[in-house]
């Protein structure tokens, strides 16, 4: 059995810890900085499981050194590409969204927004009283009731429309559009 480096270890396990508490952040450059120290610290994790150094795995026949493993290395490489491609996609994502609202923070959804507030009344969903009533019985309908997309303050979303006709009624614009 080999030994391992138990500094590296906590290395890898301190750089990937960190990187999935950024990754849970709201902004867009901490979620970018989480992901670098998150592939960092796998990529410090696959070098160390690939085993200690020795020499090159091609060499002349009749030497007895022990070889390194080159298939880490090869992981190791094909992941710096990986988060290259990345890291490249997140910062364009966040410099968009810079120019768009001032901010580079992710906005939550409507969707998310509507169960956050299902979630705080304890309503059921239409889908799931459905299915626990009649297993038979094959409706469609949205997931939400009409009651439920009214929210807190008493107002429907949209301005007291429903909000299957403000994404119809964006859905037009968008296609209208020279």
């Amino acid at each position: 059995m080999t030994d391992v480096n138990l500094t590296l270890v906590l290395t890898s396990a301190g750089l990937i810890g960190c990187g999935v508490y950024l990754l849970l952040e709201r902004s867009l450059s901490r979620v970018l900085v989480g992901l670098l120290m998150m592939g960092n610290g796998v990529s410090l994790a696959f070098l160390v499981a690939g085993g200690p150094g020795g020499a090159a795995p091609i060499t002349v026949e009749g030497v007895d050194e022990p070889m390194s493993d080159p298939l880490p290395q090869a992981m190791v490489l094909t992941a710096i590409v990986i988060m290259l491609a990345t890291t490249s996609f997140v910062l364009a994502m966040a410099y968009r969204s810079w120019q768009l609202t001032g901010h580079d923070d992710v906005q939550d959804d409507v969707e998310d927004a509507m169960i956050r507030r299902m979630a705080a009344t304890d309503a059921t969903s239409e889908a799931f009283s459905a299915a626990s009533d009649d297993p038979d019985e094959v409706e469609e309908s949205s997931d939400f009731a009409e009651g439920e997309l009214v929210d807190g303050r008493g107002d429907e979303p949209g301005g007291g429309q429903d909000l299957g006709a403000d994404v119809a009624a964006e859905h037009e614009r968008e296609e209208t559009r020279p």
